[in-house]
């Protein structure tokens, strides 16, 4: 990924734990300028003790963001800025969706969730519009509780949904940004190896849920951030990045088989092999990748371009076609990224309609299928006015170790407005 401007700056919400810790400083690292946000003044502090000898210096600034009278007081202290990440937000766990929706003891709590996880965003977009530069970057860290219900902890599911649907009102209302989401599955943040130190959280059941069949660690999500971050990202605005281990795809009743591969330092250097790209502008746009020769100590990644241009109706037996090429050669930790075409199953005869979506739903079941050798399988369908040379920042971030959470995903890069967030 290619470093910033030497003024490219950053705030980060949250910034003093978890994923906001790890993405600072991963960010610093790469020489961002980064201003850090969090309600936690002392582990800000432990922060910036840690903070990279040879990166710009962090602003630190403590606020309560349920608070929105400090939201407000952060503007002028504010630097120009080339990216907002919104990450700072908190869970329930424990209560039920009505705990505090009247006028009990707890209503304070709903409340505070509500405002840090679905206003507070909203707010902090306000307050940092004025500093904002053109073509800004606004990145909402969702969660994968708002694609689906999960029980007893309070308004978070719903907080989260919200957040998604804000995200994508905010890149229709502001096109000049480049507006996404992420959504993370289970992370082995502090507060989560606390639940699973202390047993309120199983971990075995947590995992058997997991195609990739291990958990996150922060700096899994803080790579994704620093590409959703990137001038790069552009083609994702508008859309939901789901960095989970494939567990929003996975729908069965058994629990998955344990992993057999550890998860690969970040950094393990790519081999990629380009098979079947027959599309002139995705050959001109890959001539120039800097293709590694495989060896034991670089990560073997497949992008197949069969599909891209299957007769109408033979996108499924072409993704088949091509899964079954990259199983024969790769037994583990290895990458497979299909290039799909992007037309809209309206334009076609209605017996052939299902085949797109056919295609999508086996992109995700062979991820829960080989999540456990560590093999990962995504796709690619650019919009037709996306050119292809627009794509490979996502493209290099998708096929390399560094996206090793992320399979069973069909992303839709786009010159304007991605589709709709599901």
């Amino acid at each position: 990924m290619a470093p910033p401007s030497d003024s490219a700056s950053v705030l980060i919400t949250g910034a003093a734990g978890g994923i906001g810790r790890a993405t600072a400083l991963r960010l610093a690292r790469q020489g961002w300028h980064c201003v850090l946000v969090d309600a936690d003044a002392a582990a800000l502090e432990r922060l910036q003790a840690a903070w990279p000898a040879a990166a710009p210096l962090p602003l630190a600034l403590v606020a309560d963001l349920t608070d929105r009278a400090r939201i407000a007081a952060l503007g002028p202290r504010l630097p120009p800025l080339d990216a907002l990440i919104n990450n700072a937000g908190m869970s329930a766990g424990g209560a039920d969706v009505l705990a505090g929706a009247d006028q009990g003891a707890d209503q304070g709590a709903a409340q505070r969730l509500l405002a840090l996880n679905l206003a507070a965003p909203a707010h902090m977009v306000r307050v940092c519009t004025p500093h904002l530069r053109a073509g800004a970057r606004i990145v909402n860290v969702a969660s994968g509780a708002g694609l689906r219900a999960i029980p007893w902890r309070g308004l978070y599911s719903a907080s989260k949904a919200g957040l998604i649907a804000q995200t994508q009102a905010l890149a229709r209302a502001r096109p000049d940004w480049s507006v996404s989401a992420l959504s993370p599955g289970f992370v082995r943040t502090e507060l989560v190896q606390g639940l699973i130190a202390s047993q309120r959280l199983n971990l075995a059941q947590v995992l058997s849920r997991i195609p990739l069949a291990r958990m996150a660690e922060p700096e899994d999500m803080a790579e994704a951030l620093a590409f959703l971050v990137s001038p790069g990202a552009r083609p994702c605005a508008g859309q939901l990045l789901v960095v989970d281990g494939g567990s929003s795809i996975y729908g069965g009743s058994q629990p998955l088989p344990a992993s057999r591969q550890p998860a690969l330092p970040l950094d393990t250097p790519l081999a990629l092999q380009c098979t079947a790209i027959a599309d002139p502008q995705w050959q001109a746009a890959l001539a120039h990748w800097p293709m590694a020769e495989p060896s034991a100590a670089a990560y073997p990644a497949v992008l197949d371009g069969r599909a891209l241009n299957a007769p109408t109706g033979a996108v499924l037996a072409a993704v088949l076609d091509a899964a079954r090429a990259f199983r024969a050669a790769h037994t583990h930790q290895a990458s497979l990224t299909l290039l799909l075409p992007s037309a809209s199953s309206d334009a076609l005869p209605w017996e052939q309609a299902g085949d797109a979506a056919a295609a999508r739903m086996a992109v995700a079941t062979l991820a829960a299928e080989w999540g456990a050798a560590g093999l990962r399988i995504n796709a690619l369908a650019p919009a037709a006015d996306c050119a292809a040379a627009d794509c490979l920042p996502l493209l290099d971030y998708l096929v390399g170790a560094r996206a090793q959470f992320l399979t069973g995903q069909v992303l839709h890069p786009a010159a304007g407005l991605a589709p709709a967030l599901p």
